[in-house]
């Protein structure tokens, strides 16, 4: 398969445009960028008609693949209904939509949802559900952690790189990840005792007046690097969380919908049940999607106000949402995450041992990170290493994104429809894209 031919502009031309029109924040991978204006499910194409493998899936968004025909066909037949209603009107999609969302949680208490338009939107309402229920301000993060790039929700990113010098929310907290590659505390697990998870007790006893509104994470750091916390560790913040008052928020903006295989839901890794589960990104395969769903009687405060969205719960996203959703099922993808992330993961793991360039591989099902470092003694951040990895792996027809917080990690986070063979050419390119670098 080939693209079309891109007739209106190059990517030269795109490029040229951006620079004059788009706000200077809109950043790009690559030196030279690469327009891409077809799809098919875990393969994208450029202007040019060159085929690539996607293995970032549009920043873990493209869920069951691009343009799937399934889904394709629902949200066309919505949209030739109606385009657009708000939820002061009755509309039987957004209701349908929430049920079949509650059959998928964790717990029968979580059945409520409010929809919106992304992860940010679904963050920052959960902040506000957290501290209307509880009656305090006080928010926990994690360092390392990312949760939006609205004011509200970049106070809670535990990373400089998203963050800009101005006041943002007050009473957020930030404590010790479970980052076991780069402990914070120079401990090695299991003899440190799970400290960093402590870490919560500390600030809670220190930083507020002894209790907490909740506590936000990522089940799997997705921007800080697929970074994967030990199995004690959301289990003792639960605890420690709960002491204090608070609610538990599962930020599955990239875990959720089976994406880390042996469970629908990332933080059911972990065995915790969360109150408040926020949503984005592969709950629509690529169109504007998120959530927020939780326990009824957090939700209830919202009542006193009114809070709106525009176009949250809009009948097109509802449509497209369902579709994905039902793919996700009949198709079977998350066992596939599951199978085809252990297989790529051991793979991986096999070239780690070939390159020193890798020092940790990590994740599960199709959430899975490869840090870069100079060393594997001194585990010194492979900056510009990781930059050029990116663009031999470009230029042999994969796509993959990077993250952490020094850029260092590769992301790979493809469609959920990935194969052992796409596993197979993906370590492939990586092998040589690596041994170029050596060379």
């Amino acid at each position: 398969m080939s693209a079309s031919q891109y007739a209106d502009l190059s990517a030269e031309e795109i490029l040229a445009l951006r620079k004059e029109y788009l706000m200077p924040n809109h950043a790009m991978y690559y030196k030279k960028p690469i327009a891409i204006v077809e799809g098919k499910m875990q393969f994208l194409y450029d202007s040019t008609g060159k085929e690539y493998l996607d293995a970032i899936g549009g920043i873990v968004t493209v869920s069951v693949g691009h343009c799937h025909p399934y889904v394709i066909e629902k949200t066309k037949d919505q949209i030739d209904k109606i385009q657009h209603t708000t939820c002061l009107y009755l509309h039987p999609n957004i209701v349908k939509f929430a049920k079949l969302l509650a059959s998928k949680m964790p717990s029968p208490d979580l059945k409520q949802t409010f929809f919106t338009n992304s992860g940010s939107e679904s963050n920052e309402l959960a902040i506000l559900m957290a501290r209307l229920y509880s009656g305090v301000p006080d928010i926990l993060a994690l360092r390392n952690a990312y949760h939006g790039d609205t004011l509200a929700t970049m106070s809670l990113c535990g990373h400089s790189t998203w963050r800009y010098g101005v006041s943002g929310l007050p009473n957020v907290h930030h404590i010790l990840p479970g980052y076991c590659y780069r402990c914070p505390l120079k401990r090695t697990y299991p003899s440190c005792n799970i400290q960093c998870a402590r870490d919560a007790q500390s600030i809670i006893e220190h930083c507020t007046s002894g209790q907490a509104a909740a506590i936000i994470v990522e089940p799997i750091q997705g921007v800080g690097g697929a970074v994967v916390p030990p199995k004690e560790y959301f289990g003792i913040l639960y605890e420690i969380v709960k002491k204090a008052k608070g609610i538990y928020i599962s930020d599955e903006v990239q875990t959720g919908f089976g994406r880390t295989g042996a469970h629908y839901w990332g933080i059911q890794n972990w065995g915790v049940i969360p109150d408040v589960v926020t949503m984005a990104k592969g709950i629509g395969n690529g169109i504007p999607l998120g959530a927020v769903t939780s326990r009824p009687e957090i939700a209830a405060p919202l009542k006193d106000k009114t809070y709106f969205n525009t176009f949250g719960g809009n009948p097109v996203s509802m449509a497209q949402g369902m579709a994905t959703l039902e793919v996700i099922e009949q198709e079977n993808l998350q066992e596939n995450c599951r199978i085809t992330g252990e297989y790529l993961l051991e793979e991986l793991k096999r070239l780690q041992g070939k390159h020193p360039l890798i020092g940790e591989v990590r994740g599960m099902g199709l959430m899975l990170g490869a840090e870069l470092v100079k060393s594997q003694e001194s585990r010194e951040p492979a900056i510009a290493e990781t930059a050029e990895i990116m663009e031999q792996t470009k230029e042999r027809g994969l796509l993959i994104g990077k993250g952490g917080l020094f850029g260092n990690v590769l992301r790979i986070k493809p469609p959920m429809c990935f194969t052992k063979e796409n596993a197979d050419f993906l370590v492939k390119v990586l092998d040589e894209s690596l041994t170029a670098l050596r060379q």
